[in-house]
């Protein structure tokens, strides 16, 4: 819902169900992310394209994901950090980049994103810190946060947004019972609730990419009944 949301909501997009027929380059920063990776499968519902998706270690699985047959492509922010925002601009192949969707908002990703887009352009972002930011000017940011969509809305979250979560919701479901869209990938750690300091471990240490940990309490050695 978070990705949608900010698509949808914040960069108000081409909705899923009345894709769009003309290119609209979207950058997607953190791609292997599970909001990132949703806003990149959503994104193609919407015929949103060519994506511009910044990765990492989880480049492998976001491969997955794009369409290179429709001018999507992959930057590996490892690679040479002063040069991250003009290969973004470079992939838009000279098409203004007006939207962009920051699914990992920390280590300057925003700065890296208003640099290479066009103005009037509109990041949105998850982490309330970046409204320090001196952005471009005619770059707008907003913020997206979807722990709990309700109405009347909170700060920082738009009015209609519980409405659209209800439609969205009832959307992604119909996708899953069909099978043309998909959860995030899994690992199931052994032990139970014990499993739970390993992957907090990985977690901490970065190990952790395209994946969401899952531990099944049943598992547990001495468990409760």
């Amino acid at each position: 819902m978070t990705a949608a949301l900010g698509l949808y909501q914040h960069l108000r997009l081409p909705l899923p169900w009345n894709p769009t027929s003309d290119p609209m380059p979207l950058i997607i920063y953190g791609g292997a992310t599970a909001v990132g990776a949703f806003a990149i499968k959503l994104a193609r519902l919407s015929n949103l394209h060519p994506l511009i998706v910044v990765a990492g270690k989880g480049i492998p699985y976001v491969k997955t994901l794009i369409d290179r047959s429709k001018g999507d492509s992959i930057i590996d922010y490892r690679e040479d950090p002063s040069t991250l925002s003009a290969r973004i601009h470079d992939a838009a192949g000279g098409k203004p980049i007006r939207y962009a969707y920051d699914a990992v908002s920390e280590h300057g990703s925003h700065a890296h994103i208003g640099r290479a887009m066009t103005a009037p352009g509109h990041i949105t972002t998850m982490d309330q810190s970046t409204e320090d930011y001196v952005l471009p000017e005619g770059i707008t940011m907003s913020w997206t946060i979807a722990g709990s969509v309700h109405f009347p809305p909170k700060e920082g979250m738009l009015v209609g947004d519980g409405e659209f979560a209800q439609a969205m919701l009832q959307f992604m479901g119909r996708g899953l019972a069909k099978g043309w869209f998909s959860g995030h990938p899994v690992e199931v750690r052994p032990g139970g609730l014990a499993g739970i300091e390993g992957g907090l471990r990985d977690l901490k240490t970065a190990r952790a990419s395209a994946v969401k940990y899952v531990v099944r309490i049943g598992e547990t050695e001495g468990r409760l009944s």
